[in-house]
């Protein structure tokens, strides 16, 4: 007999890592851990000390966590992909047996999604996708090296053929979905434009009790004597356009500002670049949790200069914390910032060559600063985790079959 509630087998790229998809994936696991809701997370990692698949049973959440092979490799400083991983079907299949999924939900063309994808295909189970990575986009950028080798007339044709491209395999993978999420509205647009799949609305929610502004360590700026502290927190690589940190630096004291630091955590390919630019900068790596939420609440601005973002989930962080954010007009996070003229506004959104002027006028105004500190507060207490994934669940019921009723979470 089926459940009230769906069975959902959850296959997520990432989990332990830090990036938008495993800080979403973690929030999901629990968001079905507090609501009782039965849940299976199928997931790629090395957390195990035995070095053997580690299956575990919490009330109506299951695990499986299953490490990858010698032949994994890098694809970001903590991110690995694993040719291997497909021989790990067996095990799945039989726990896959035991939970008895109603629907499978895998989130990218990983290797743990391509096998998700493969069971759900195999087992006949509706199948649901999240987008959570503009790798078309991504792609392109990692290729600038390419690109700057060839005439400047062909390096732009060059480069938009290979984000087609790109986009258009990852649309035949989505395709597959039979329901598809997305982090933002115009990429809801794009997928169903590309794949014919209906596509939900799935933004990105903020733990407000760890973020919040009374863990700021320091004084609030309040004079011209004060040191502006500019943060920025995300992998230090290409696509996250972090070199514009660097400009930001040199326009800043070429219009006279000399009372600014940058705070940039996070680590990547980019961080001896950038330590060689930055040479005020404050560089404390990863931190997580609280260590993470003091960070954020100690500065002034934080500074996002990312074009490939699919939400922002730092920003929506940095906001919580009370801090106003400088975000670019491409991909996710300036739907959640508010550039405006009245006492609602969060932060600016701003193209690269105006970064500068933007932190030299909120530097030169403390009053607007702080309005938008309070604003950036307000605008965060009103993204909830829980509101986010009980709207997944009801884009569930567009491909389960209708014996199942979705009850709403308490």
């Amino acid at each position: 007999m089926q459940s009230e509630q769906p069975r959902v087998a959850y296959f997520p790229d990432s989990f332990h890592e830090v990036n938008g998809v495993a800080h979403t994936s973690r929030h999901f696991e629990s968001y079905a851990r507090r609501s009782g809701l039965p849940f299976l997370c199928v997931r790629a990692g090395d957390r195990t000390d035995s070095g053997e698949p580690a299956f575990r049973k919490e009330a109506s959440v299951w695990t499986l966590e299953l490490p990858r092979s010698i032949f994994s490799f890098a694809l970001e400083k903590d991110l690995r992909f694993d040719p291997a991983f497909p021989r790990h079907i067996p095990i799945i299949g039989d726990v896959l047996e035991q939970f008895q999924p109603d629907l499978i939900h895998i989130t990218g063309p990983s290797e743990v999604g391509m096998v998700g994808a493969g069971l759900a295909h195999h087992l006949g189970l509706p199948l649901a996708a999240s987008w959570h990575t503009n790798v078309h986009e991504y792609l392109a950028r990692r290729s600038d090296w390419l690109l700057k080798l060839l005439p400047e007339r062909h390096s732009l044709s060059t480069g938009k053929a290979i984000e087609d491209l790109t986009m258009a395999a990852a649309a035949r993978f989505y395709s597959i979905a039979k329901v598809l999420f997305a982090p933002n509205i115009e990429l809801c647009q794009l997928l169903e434009a590309s794949t014919g799949r209906p596509c939900y609305h799935m933004p990105r929610g903020v733990d407000t009790e760890l973020f919040r502004p009374s863990r700021r360590q320091r004084a609030l700026p309040d004079s011209d004597h004060s040191t502006c502290v500019l943060g920025f927190v995300g992998r230090l690589s290409v696509e996250k356009n972090v070199t514009l940190l660097a400009s930001i630096h040199d326009q800043l004291i070429a219009l006279g500002h000399t009372k600014f630091r940058f705070l940039i955590i996070g680590h990547g390919a980019e961080e001896a670049w950038l330590r060689e630019r930055l040479p005020n900068a404050e560089f404390p790596g990863v931190l997580r949790g609280e260590a993470l939420a003091r960070a954020y609440a100690s500065m002034d601005l934080f500074v996002f200069p990312s074009h490939t973002d699919t939400f922002g989930n730092v920003v929506l962080e940095a906001l919580a914390s009370g801090v106003p954010a400088i975000v670019t007009p491409d991909g996710g996070p300036h739907y959640i910032v508010r550039d405006t003229n009245d006492a609602h506004a969060t932060g600016r959104i701003v193209p690269d060559e105006d970064f500068a002027t933007a932190i030299a006028g909120l530097i030169a105004n403390p009053a607007r600063l702080a309005a938008m500190r309070k604003s950036a507060r307000t605008y965060a207490l009103t993204a909830s985790w829980d509101a986010v994934f009980e709207d997944v669940y009801r884009g569930y019921q567009q491909i389960l079959p209708a014996p199942i009723q979705l009850v709403a979470a308490s």
